[in-house]
């Protein structure tokens, strides 16, 4: 649908190139939405994209360049006061977006040239700490006064929405700015002139202070399901709203900040980033895991006298550790997902009753994964005639001890991994810290280590202290 979408669309613009005083064919642009427009300018040579971006004007052009892909290589392409002027026209948070995009040294001065209020409002943005509910906010939004009366109040939403597009809710304020409650614009204009403005004010509609973490407040924020939010400073003043955009744009960011833990990494990486700065992120957890590998090298040195007797094992020992850790990876991913419900943070029931069903699953897993090792395991040795034990050659009960410490150490290898991988987060959370980096090296590790005791400590009990 999108890509017929486009064609029509590139078609359209083409035709608009070719006759640009035809007014009706420029007047069809307006059926189509801004990012689509976006997609197709990207694609066209720098002069047919000035030429639709000239007779659209710049206002439209600033809806547009807001959903450039590659935003640098347009404003390279113009005068600094020319871009100044484009995006000062824009949401204060699609503004900052843009500015983002650029090196310091254009940003900064783009940021010089731009009118007052516009600078004001980006500088806003700009002055908190990305992971605060205020650096997420919008200017686009509506206040009404609270001493307003259903037609004054009307005739102001009406002025304003020339300015503003987002108009479903209405935040109404103190002469000094501190936030009262909000109106519906469904309810005023269904209310009658001479209904009293004051009885149409929801006193309890949920706000965010500016200084609130924004991950910890995305829930919260799903929860009330309205299109967007106000956010107030220290003083109970409007600062800016949280709109539909922004919270699409905090769980992106949330979201790419827990992948790249999950990976292994310190922070996001970008494809147009020097490989420089990639290794810079990379590095470090490399190097963890690194130190960590010796860890579980030296376990298994341990059990050096058990992989003498019985060399045979240490071929099945990558089975046992990467099952173990895909298992712990699942209950892990599975977690911090609910982590992320609040309720499940603060709630030991929830906690206590979370462990509990991932041990049921790990002990069930385990018993199928524990029983299909077993059969193939016996299968391959038996077929291969395999000599556990040095210099006894093949023998069928070998065979079987061998299959059966096998099938025993996916068992519990698979349940403790279970209950590691959820655990593990649980803690973190408890600790204050991010359960996300639970997902690199350490939960890794923990699980190693562990099924590397169980498998070669079940060994040296059954063929050198038993046998």
């Amino acid at each position: 649908m999108k890509e017929q979408i486009l064609i029509e669309l590139k078609e359209l613009i083409l035709q608009i190139i070719e006759d640009s005083t035809n007014k009706e064919l420029l007047d069809q642009l307006e059926n189509y939405h801004e990012s689509d427009i976006a997609d197709v300018l990207e694609t066209l040579e720098e002069e047919k994209r000035f030429l639709i971006f000239d007779l659209l004007g710049k206002e439209k052009t600033s809806e547009i360049i807001a959903y450039y892909k590659n935003v640098e290589e347009y404003i390279s392409e113009i005068k600094p006061e020319e871009a100044a002027d484009i995006i000062e026209l824009m949401d204060s948070d699609d503004a900052v977006n843009v500015l983002n995009e650029l090196d310091e040294e254009d940003k900064q001065r783009i940021i010089e040239l731009m009118d007052e209020e516009a600078k004001e409002s980006v500088e806003l943005i700009e002055a908190y700490d990305e992971d605060l509910v205020g650096s997420y906010i919008s200017d686009n939004f509506i206040s009404i006064p609270c001493n307003s009366t259903i037609k004054s109040a009307m005739s102001h939403m009406v002025k304003m929405a020339g300015e503003h597009d987002n108009i479903y809710v209405l935040y109404v304020v103190t002469e000094d700015n501190k936030f009262v409650g909000a109106v519906h614009l469904k309810d005023l204009i269904t209310a009658r002139s001479n209904d009293s403005f004051e009885n149409l004010i929801m006193l309890g509609y949920p706000s965010f202070y500016d200084t609130d973490i924004m991950s910890k407040s995305l829930e919260k924020i799903k929860d009330y399901n309205e299109t967007s939010i106000p956010v107030l400073n220290a003083n109970h003043e409007i600062v800016g709203v949280l709109t539909t955009d922004s919270l699409i744009e905090a769980t992106t960011d949330e979201f790419e900040e827990d992948y790249a833990k999950f990976g292994g990494l310190t922070e996001e990486e970008d494809i147009d980033e020097s490989v420089l700065m990639s290794i810079k992120k990379r590095i470090p957890w490399l190097i963890v895991l690194l130190f960590l590998g010796l860890l579980v090298s030296s376990v298994i040195g341990i059990f050096e006298s058990v992989i003498v007797s019985v060399p045979i094992i240490v071929f099945f020992q990558s089975m046992i550790l990467g099952m173990a850790g895909n298992v712990g990876t699942q209950s892990l991913a599975v977690t911090i997902r609910n982590i992320s419900n609040e309720s499940l943070a603060k709630d030991k029931k929830k906690q206590l009753k979370s462990i509990l069903k991932e041990l049921r699953i790990g002990i069930i897993n385990g018993l199928i994964i524990g029983a299909v090792s077993f059969i193939f395991v016996l299968i391959y040795l038996v077929i291969t005639k395999a000599e556990v034990n040095l210099n006894e050659g093949f023998k069928l009960s070998s065979c079987l001890l061998v299959s059966g410490i096998i099938a025993i150490s996916m068992l519990v290898s698979i349940t403790l991994s279970s209950v590691i991988g959820t655990c593990f987060p649980l803690l973190l959370t408890k600790m204050k810290i991010d359960p996300a980096v639970a997902s690199g090296p350490f939960i890794t590790t923990l699980n190693d280590i562990s099924s590397v005791i169980i498998y070669y400590g079940l060994t040296f009990i059954l063929f050198i202290v038993l046998l």
